[in-house]
Formats: C-alpha cells, structure tokens, sequence
C-alpha cells in the first residue's frame, strides 16, 4: 500500500472522527476532505479522482450517521474543478511536466488560494443542501465564511503532511 493511500485513509479516519466526537457547533463545519483530494497524485484522472470523492463522502456519510450522500454531493465537484483549480492557481505547467504538488516547490503562497476555492464549492453545496431552507440566509452565510476560514487553516495542514515527502524528487 502506497503513503499517499496511507495517509489518505488515516486522515478519511480523523475526519470522521471529528464530525462524530467533536460537533464544536451548529455554525461550524471543519472538513478538510477538499484538501485531501487536492493532495493526491496527479496522475489519476478526473474520473477516477470523482468517484474516489463519491465512494469517501458515502463512506464517511455512513460512518457518521449523516444524511447519506450530502458528502458525496458535495465532494464530487470538488473532484470535478480539481485540475481546473490546479491549473489556475500553479499552472498548467505540472501537467506538461508531470510534477507532483509540493510545498517545497510551490509555496503555501499558491496552496492556501487552492484550499480557499476547493472548500469553498465543498462547504456552497454541503450547507446549502444540509440546510435544504429551513435556515435564514444570514446563518447560512455565517456558517460559511466561519466554515471556510477555520477548514482552510485545518485544510493546510492536512495538505502539509500529505505531501510531506513529495518535494523530495524532482521530474
């Protein structure tokens, strides 16, 4: 079994045991699963990459007792704009060359705007549809934004130890 697949499952483990144990309140979601996505190689396809979202956010909806498949919806998007976003925030120039993403190479300076936009479409589509109108739009709007800074602070970190050792080969 590869590190990143490792990390991937340890880390699917430490979501779901937040969302189970600590519900710090009802105008936070912390979820770092956007991140994880955005670490893994770049080799796998769009197709691959989106049913890996929608087979973890099932996985984790069970797990969790959430409404099952409100992850998933959320989370194959995420999957969707990933190599936009890549492409956008780094270049197109990883795909020309084959690179992995690293933070040696790139810099948090370019992961934290990749982070910002992969949450975001992750927490638009989980708290619009876990909301489904029976809250105001000013709570809605308020559980996103604390929503958004809070994940994406955690989401860094989480993208720092899965790609911890990727910085180490150059292509």
């Amino acid at each position: 079994m590869r590190r990143t697949t490792l990390k991937y499952i340890l880390l699917f483990l430490a979501q779901a045991i937040l969302w189970n144990f600590f519900p710090f309140s009802q105008h936070l979601t912390l979820v770092f699963l956007p991140a994880m996505l955005l670490c893994l190689p770049q080799e796998r396809g769009t197709i691959r990459m989106m049913l890996t979202a929608f087979l973890t956010g099932l996985a984790l909806d069970f797990i969790v007792s959430g409404q099952l498949g409100l992850t998933s919806f959320a989370l194959v998007p995420v999957a969707l704009l990933r190599r936009p976003v890549i492409s956008l925030v780094f270049g197109s120039e990883i795909f020309a060359r084959g690179e992995e993403l690293s933070f040696e190479r790139q810099g948090w300076q370019k992961f934290v705007p990749a982070i910002l936009l992969l949450t975001a479409v992750f927490l638009v589509l989980f708290i619009w549809v876990d909301n489904a109108g029976t809250r105001p739009f000013w709570f809605c709007a308020l559980k996103f934004v604390l929503s958004l800074l809070a994940s994406s602070a955690l989401s860094v970190l989480v993208a720092l130890v899965m790609l911890n050792e990727s910085g180490e080969r150059w292509k």
